[in-house]
């Protein structure tokens, strides 16, 4: 294995890293179902609209806290730099939230799974966890690589 490769996946075994990046998951999925609650719920969006409104706010929630917080010591200063990590990030999660939705739409449409509490079958949100879990797999990989380079020398 090169060496250019092993600095890359021990730039990405970095518990430290993942823990925040994982906890600032928690906080994207909190904002998203926040906005997706109040709009739905309060103005009467249609659920869809709400849902992208909800999934945009986690972006931008999500990249500032990975920003300031995750990958604070990656990635160089200024506007423009940030900018352009902004736009990655974009691309980066959209790809995420690909995914999340294939594997969610896979394991609720496709397969045949039932989770029956009280006579209600639940799977539809035993299967969310799961498929935000491939989504936040895709995520760390391509937002570490991609938008902040941590294999870079800053």
């Amino acid at each position: 294995m090169s060496s250019n490769t092993m600095e890359t996946l021990n730039a990405l075994r970095s518990r430290a890293r993942l823990g925040k990046f994982v906890s600032v998951g928690v906080v994207g999925s909190v904002s998203d179902n926040s906005v997706l609650a109040v709009l739905g719920l309060l103005f009467g969006f249609p659920e869809m609209l709400a849902k992208v409104a909800g999934i945009q706010t986690s972006i931008l929630v999500m990249f500032l806290v990975n920003e300031h917080w995750t990958f604070a010591e990656q990635g160089k200063q200024g506007v423009v730099p940030f900018a352009k990590r902004l736009g990655k990030s974009h691309l980066v999660r959209a790809g995420g939230v690909s995914v999340q939705l294939v594997v969610y739409w896979v394991l609720t449409q496709r397969l045949t799974f039932e989770l029956q509490v009280f006579g209600a079958d639940l799977w539809f949100i035993a299967a969310s966890p799961v498929a935000t879990a491939f989504a936040m797999t895709v995520n760390y990989v391509f937002e570490s690589l991609f938008t902040w380079q941590v294999h870079a020398d800053n």
